[in-house]
């Protein structure tokens, strides 16, 4: 006989499941500056961010055969809006909470399916800077709007990480300020992120020194971040809301991706 028990055990164990999947997922950090948004994080092998319509772009950690699930399902829903309302009708929040959502929780709360592995973040460019923003959605379905800053890591403590390393943004940033910081900010939560999974392989007490990671902490994200980029690539999209091309979205080039980290490692 089912019971509910029976059901918020599966649920337990369903996520407990997908966190420890997340948990070595490389973060992505949003932000705004003086002339759009931006998304970043350091991939090695798969493309990380993409363009969903014309003011819209995502990121996301997890499997990459969910991430381009959802990525193909939004591109789909998007024109879909963009064609039988208009383009100006296409937002990111109609797209998260009226049809992403719902999938993710139901496919989440269902026993016999398949969960999503995933864990995204998107970016809308307004008219203004007021309207920008950004959505966060979650595997269960659960998603929250922010303004100016977002992210997502494998761990509630790496973004929190993140997060500490953002609060003291000043709008408006420039393009290149706002690129430094969300270096740094990836940086802080990609090494809590291997603090943990350094824990749970090694099966220490949080309290235990990790070596590498207990030394100044300038220089430690200075080392780390170096040794990251031998074997991952820094990507950075951007939504410019002066473009003077029809899509705003655009992939910054190696080249400008090299003149940034010259200045900052």
């Amino acid at each position: 006989m089912y019971t509910p028990f029976d059901f918020n055990e599966a649920i337990g164990h369903k996520k407990e499941y997908i966190e420890d999947n997340l948990r070595e997922g490389s973060p992505v950090v949003g932000m705004a500056y003086d002339g759009g948004l931006l998304l970043l994080t350091m991939r090695r092998t798969q493309r990380k961010i993409y363009e969903i319509y014309d003011r819209q772009m995502f990121s996301a950690i997890g499997k990459q055969a969910d991430i381009e699930n959802v990525r193909l399902s939004s591109i789909q829903y998007a024109h879909q809006e963009g064609f039988e309302r208009s383009p100006d009708d296409v937002s990111v929040q109609r797209l998260v909470g009226f049809y992403l959502s719902p999938a993710l929780k139901k496919a989440f709360g269902d026993q016999w399916a398949a969960p999503f592995i995933i864990r995204c973040l998107f970016a809308e460019s307004g008219r203004t800077p007021e309207q920008d923003v950004f959505l966060t959605l979650n595997y269960d379905g659960e998603f929250r709007q922010h303004r100016r800053v977002a992210v997502i890591a494998g761990t509630q403590r790496a973004e929190d990480r993140m997060l500490e390393r953002l609060s003291d943004n000043r709008p408006p940033l420039s393009r290149d300020e706002a690129l430094r910081q969300a270096v740094w900010a990836w940086t802080a939560g990609a090494r809590e992120s291997l603090k943990a999974t350094s824990r749970i392989s090694r099966d220490i007490e949080e309290e235990e020194p990790i070596p590498l990671y207990e030394i100044d902490e300038a220089e430690a994200d200075r080392v780390f971040l170096r040794d990251e980029l031998k074997t991952a690539q820094l990507e950075v999209g951007l939504l410019e809301r002066r473009a003077n091309r029809e899509s705003r979205f655009r992939l910054m080039r190696e080249d400008e991706l090299q003149d940034l980290l010259s200045t900052i490692i």
